[in-house]
């Protein structure tokens, strides 16, 4: 993941090197060459995931890919609203992966903890799957697309859930592989310590507003996105509303920035006219996957 940015474009190098200057082991390392199973692992793969996005945010910047007059607005999706942030100037890339990685050693070991999982539910409104939660114990936790939406718990929960979803007329219900009950109640340990970090920390003003997971709604202040950081680990996102906001101010064209491509498909499932543009490798950005 993300060697062929490191090859290609000398910003997102430099991003790597950074990385495994800050974290002090070769995060590059186990990002190009794994094992998979530890980059599977909750604690390598947030940071992983958000050095590979802000490498790519880089290059995509050095092949002029991306304008460099601001955007109306940035988000993302979980751990993405920590690359938003940073792409927003109110942290460093250095200060962000220092927070991604208290954040995932704080979402570990809330999962070892109080073991929890997730899964989604495709076809299923939000009014009758929040009945199904309420029934199993278990909580909506991403609001992701007309027809997709994640829900979260203990593992018990979240089985007797997907069996009430399909009893009642969900399309298709897919486990998912993480490694906890992520944006539910058993994250809230993890969100209690992600507070102390964030409290730690010195927010600059945004350049640009970021759209909040939590409410869907842009923040305009530092210490809006501090509250926002802190609530995020624990609370659902709002992700559909998230598009729609920003469609609603006039948003044309959206900009998915980094490894994937699910946010690509959930906001062409929610605004289906608008133009949705996927950066995440070098041939997305027109360079060589070949060493420089």
């Amino acid at each position: 993941m993300g060697a062929d940015l490191g090859s290609a474009f000398p910003p997102a190098k430099r991003v790597f090197e950074e990385a495994d200057a800050v974290l002090g082991f070769s995060l590059s390392t186990l990002c190009f060459e794994g094992p998979e199973e530890e980059l599977r692992r909750t604690l390598n793969t947030q940071p992983a995931v958000f050095t590979v996005s802000w490498a790519c945010f880089q290059a995509a910047l050095e092949a002029g890919v991306l304008d460099t007059t601001p955007p109306a607005f940035v988000a993302g999706h979980s751990l993405g609203e920590y690359t938003a942030v940073v792409a927003s100037g109110c942290l460093s890339f250095e200060q962000g992966l220092r927070l991604v990685r208290e954040r995932a050693w704080l979402m570990e070991e809330a999962g070892r903890i109080e073991p929890g999982t997730m899964a989604a539910v495709l076809g299923m409104d939000h009014e009758r799957l929040e009945e199904v939660c309420r029934e199993a114990g278990v909580e909506v936790a991403n609001l992701n697309a007309p027809d997709q939406i994640a829900i979260s718990g203990d593992v018990a929960g979240i089985e007797r859930a997907m069996e009430l979803a399909k009893e009642r007329g969900a399309r298709r219900v897919i486990p998912l592989p993480v490694g906890g009950a992520f944006h539910s109640r058993l994250m809230r340990p993890a969100a209690d310590g992600m507070a102390k970090a964030l409290g730690s920390v010195k927010f600059q003003e945004p350049r640009v507003p970021i759209v909040a997971n939590t409410s869907g709604q842009p923040l305009s202040t530092a210490a809006q996105v501090r509250e926002e950081l802190e609530r995020q680990l624990s609370a659902p996102v709002y992700w559909q509303t998230s598009v729609e906001t920003m469609a609603a101010r006039g948003v044309t064209e959206f900009i998915e920035i980094g490894p994937g491509k699910v946010l690509t498909g959930l906001v062409k499932r929610a605004l289906p006219d608008a133009a949705v543009v996927n950066l995440g490798d070098a041939a997305s950005l027109g360079g060589s996957t070949s060493s420089p």
